[in-house]
């Protein structure tokens, strides 16, 4: 949730940004009117606590004759303080409930509007082109023996695909190169859980608007994820962390679970949108002060993959209203999918600032002056994709030949023990 100081003193800032989202100013105000609610509970709460202890004083200290009376009262007051405990509990909830609805600040120069209103900041490459009918990645996967949508289906249902043979071999090329360049980035590697406890995705904000995409295991209260982001952001749930030298910055691999829900009809053909997928996530937790220079450092690196791997692309700032709850600026780097004649997304990169932190309690002590005493503040965090299983889709596209055989990029080379051309099996 947002900082409370931030909401009474700058509610307009506030405003403003949720505006920019698309989103009911009114919020603000319900969190302002149950922040005061908050506070008088439990400045009440705390009057009859201190009227209680002067007055178990004055029990203890009253002659025999008097003390029924001042017993009797002390229970009345013991009485009163338990309701003020329950109010105050109450109040709590409702002002947490109030404060979850305010998604995170914008950042100053991000667009205002819905999923179309994004800038584009840069393009790099031209647009393939091609002297015969290019084949689509699905038509190409088939041919290659690398992609069986129809055993998929069978097995697991719509939106379920077998990676076989050299789609399988392309995937893990893919993501181990993204590692290596994780590693020379001084990353982290880690293998997290893909199931979570409740409050995991609450705190990383994909509980809120995003709520329908998720697969929940109500048996055992757990989700599975949709990207590595949320046991990421949970790892450090509760601590302080020591940044004396620098950001903590991790490379997560796991397999990712996304319900799709709402976009029947949309991108049915193939592996552009699926249920089940790999991903190699970065995740930051830094300084507020150094999360914008982060934020340009991983869409450095995914730029850096694109182009060792020959795709053109865009980078967009996404716009407010698309940014997603837990986002303060997103970029989104697009690969050029040539049979779709349009660019696609293959990676996000999100400054959250501090509003997962705040969910998840994650501090960090900023440094001070010689002789002052440290307190803790939130840290920043940041996630950013730098592999995918989508990757492929631009890849083989990019790369084909005329024969439905496609070029393997050099980069990915000793990955796929030298291998230089992808043939079709048949």
């Amino acid at each position: 949730m947002i900082d409370p100081v931030l909401l009474r003193e700058q509610s307009e800032l506030v405003k403003r940004s949720q505006e920019a989202r698309g989103a009911s100013p009114d919020t603000v105000d319900e969190a302002l009117a149950a922040d005061r609610a908050r506070r008088a509970a439990i400045t009440a709460f705390e009057d009859l606590r201190a009227a209680q202890n002067a007055h178990g004083k004055l029990v203890a200290q009253a002659p025999k004759e008097e003390k029924a009376a001042l017993v009797a009262a002390a229970k009345e007051l013991s009485v009163q303080v338990k309701e003020a405990q329950h109010a105050v509990t109450a109040a709590e909830a409702a002002a947490d409930e109030a404060f979850a609805r305010i998604e995170n600040i914008v950042i100053d120069g991000v667009p205002a509007g819905g999923e179309e209103n994004f800038v584009t900041l840069r393009t790099h490459g031209g647009t393939p082109s091609f002297d015969f009918t290019p084949r689509d990645h699905l038509e190409l996967g088939e041919l290659l023996g690398a992609i069986d949508m129809e055993r998929g289906t069978k097995v697991s249902g719509s939106r379920f695909y077998f990676l076989t043979g050299i789609g399988a071999r392309l995937e893990i090329a893919i993501m181990m190169l993204a590692l290596d360049r994780a590693l020379q980035a001084g990353f982290t590697p880690l293998i997290p859980p893909t199931l979570v406890r409740p409050e995991v995705m609450k705190g990383t904000g994909f509980l809120g608007q995003h709520a329908d995409e998720i697969y929940h295991l109500e048996a055992d209260d757990l989700y599975l994820v949709g990207t590595s982001e949320v046991p990421l952001a949970g790892f450090h749930m509760g601590e302080i962390l020591n940044l004396d030298r620098g950001a903590k910055r991790y490379a997560g691999w796991s397999t990712c679970y996304r319900r799709e829900a709402g976009s029947y009809g949309k991108d049915t053909r193939g592996i552009i949108r699926v249920h089940q997928f790999n991903k190699l996530e970065m995740f930051v937790h830094t300084t507020p002060e150094d999360a914008e220079t982060e934020h340009l450092r991983l869409v450095a690196m995914q730029e850096g993959m694109l182009q060792d791997l020959g795709l053109s692309y865009r980078v967009i700032d996404v716009a407010a209203g698309d940014l997603g709850s837990s986002a303060a600026r997103k970029y989104d780097v697009e690969a050029w999918v040539p049979t779709q004649d349009a660019y696609r997304e293959l990676t996000s990169t999100s400054n959250c600032t501090t509003y997962q932190a705040r969910r998840l309690d994650i501090r960090y002590r900023p440094e001070v002056e010689a002789g002052e005493k440290s307190k803790t503040a939130f840290v920043a965090t940041l996630n950013g994709t730098l592999a995918t299983t989508r990757w492929i889709v631009a890849l083989l596209e990019t790369h084909q030949r005329a024969d439905g055989s496609v070029t393997v990029p050099e980069v990915l080379r000793p990955y796929l023990g030298g291998l230089e051309v992808m043939e079709p099996v048949a």
